[in-house]
């Protein structure tokens, strides 16, 4: 078995060797979830439109149809996740 000075140096030249940066990869939840637009803002789905409509209101059904802008601050945690796609 190699001494403990050795297998350091194997490391360290192992290390200098490959030298690439890491993928940066997004979140695959973010990327199903939501989408950017074109100014940059986050576009959701609305929540509450899945089951138990019989007990919703119209109002309630109406309010929560189609898509949704994301609040600013909740926005940036959003696109941290898909940082390489925005």
């Amino acid at each position: 078995m190699p001494s403990r000075r050795l297998r350091s140096a194997w490391r360290i030249a192992s290390i200098k060797k490959e030298q690439k940066m890491p993928k940066m990869k997004t979140k695959s939840s973010a990327k199903r979830r939501f989408r950017l637009t074109a100014t940059g803002k986050v576009r959701f789905n609305s929540a509450y439109r899945r089951h138990r409509l019989i007990s919703k209101t119209k109002a309630a059904k109406e309010r929560n149809q189609g898509t949704k802008l994301m609040a600013d601050g909740d926005a940036a945690k959003v696109k941290r996740y898909m940082l390489p796609n925005g």
